[in-house]
């Protein structure tokens, strides 16, 4: 049984590190869409 909770804790702490990883060395692409939102202006003044 020991054996046993030994390797559950090293697959969940490979899991962390894995999913660690992929977030740190993915590259999100930024958003292509153009937003436009018009700005009156009373807010300069």
């Amino acid at each position: 049984m020991k054996i046993l909770s030994r390797i559950i804790l090293f697959l969940i702490i490979a899991v962390i590190a894995g999913g660690a990883i992929f977030l740190v060395t993915w590259d999100i692409p930024a958003p292509t869409s153009q937003i436009e939102q018009p700005i009156p202006d009373s807010r300069f003044n």
